[in-house]
């Protein structure tokens, strides 16, 4: 019995640990930083993600603690205030706890005067995932230039890099392509969190915001989101884990394409890649033989339930990764796409060609570039010339980046 009681402790106390990271909100009042706040009118850019590390909703932590200041407003990102909302919907205004919610994907993605004009402090507390086309992050650069119009300060409690702070991959933005779904030039995976990407931005760009970041305790850039004893809470539909994000940073730009399926309307989103005219082993082989570090692809069989190749049987590979610090997510997207243009040429340009205009400029603006596709389209390898793109560029932004580093 005595020994059945102690394994029960030792397995309660790993249960529930400690986090080991203390997040910008359970920092703020902390360190007595509700004083920037007194007497003055604050709107909060949150969602179901706001939440500290013991899961209350920062929502609610302003509200026990306003007394010297009244919340006006919610901003809601993409996916909405409850993260319920599909990728690229549509998102109403609407009311919760009597507090007016303005949606900033619906009509507007920036916050206008009107909108502004009865607000002093907004304040920024959202989890994003890492990848510089996630919208979250460019709904915070949209909101820093107008406040700096309306001279309105911003706060960012951060939050971490889910990835992790030392992955950089993927190419640069070109300034031909900056959108909503990549606004700052940065990598495809910039290894940055929050608070870093939002002093960067302010700085690199002259916005002349009042900013002020609230900076975690503890978190360190080697940790992924596992390592920080915090709980995940899924940042939209598809992301229900907190290795989603590593994942969509490995998949997700094929996916605009729906050349393959990636996962999406499967159990395993962005994790698998794979078609009915795929033979599993062969694609599994080849892509294994090139070596890249920190990974395996495994023969793979499914049938997505909704999606591209719904309810039909596809073949393809399941991505392991062996070593996350030598893993490059955007190498082995460029791999895997250009790897299937090698083996399947034929049917990856019948794909092209039946793709919409949107499609592809969607494809152009998520990479960043329109090199991407047109070595897709007009190279009969393009693996390697997609992966070594822009590579020293990237290790140029490495070194920029130093100095807006905060962990």
């Amino acid at each position: 019995m005595k020994i059945f009681v102690f394994i029960f402790l030792i397995y309660t106390s790993f249960l529930f640990a400690e986090a080991k990271v203390e997040l910008g909100i359970d920092q703020f009042f902390k360190e007595g930083k509700a004083a920037l706040l007194d007497n003055k009118k604050v709107a909060l850019l949150i969602n179901h993600t706001s939440v500290d590390k013991n899961l209350k909703p920062t929502l609610e932590i302003f509200k026990e603690n306003a007394k010297k200041y009244k919340i006006v407003k919610l901003f809601s990102p993409e996916h909405g205030l409850n993260g319920q909302n599909l990728a690229g919907e549509r998102v109403n205004n609407t009311k919760f706890q009597d507090i007016e919610v303005v949606s900033l994907h619906g009509v507007n993605k920036r916050p206008n005067e009107k909108m502004l004009k009865d607000v002093d402090v907004i304040i920024y507390d959202i989890q994003e995932i890492g990848c510089r086309s996630y919208t979250y992050a460019s709904t915070l650069y949209y909101v820093m230039e107008e406040a700096a119009k309306q001279k309105i300060k911003v706060i960012v409690l951060d939050r971490p890099n889910p990835i992790n702070g030392i992955i950089t991959d993927g190419p640069m933005l070109d300034e031909k392509y900056r959108s909503f779904l990549g606004y700052i030039n940065v990598p495809y995976c910039h290894g940055m969190t929050i608070g870093e990407l939002a002093n960067f931005f302010n700085s690199e760009y002259k916005i002349k915001c009042d900013l002020e970041v609230i900076a975690m305790k503890g978190w360190k850039r080697e940790m992924s989101f596992e390592d920080t004893g915090l709980s995940w809470v899924p940042t939209s539909p598809n992301i229900p884990e907190p290795d989603s994000a590593l994942f969509s940073a490995t998949t997700g730009i094929l996916g605009e394409l729906e050349i393959v399926s990636i996962g999406i309307g499967y159990t395993l989103p962005f994790k698998i890649v794979g078609a009915p005219w795929i033979d599993a082993n062969i694609l599994a082989n080849h892509l294994n033989k090139q070596k890249l570090l920190g990974v395996k692809f495994i023969p793979f069989y499914f049938k997505p339930f909704y999606g591209a190749y719904r309810n039909k049987d596809c073949q393809g590979v399941k991505i392991i990764v062996t070593d996350k610090m030598k893993y490059r997510p955007l190498a082995v997207q460029y791999l895997i796409i250009g790897m299937l243009k090698s083996l399947y040429p034929e049917k990856v340009k019948e794909k092209l060609k039946s793709q919409s205009e949107a499609k592809i400029n969607t494809f152009c603006l998520v990479n960043g570039n329109k090199e991407i596709y047109d070595f897709l389209v007009n190279e009969k390898f393009p693996a390697w010339k997609m992966i070594q793109f822009q590579e020293d560029k990237v290790k140029e932004f490495k070194e920029k980046r130093k100095q807006y580093l905060l962990y």
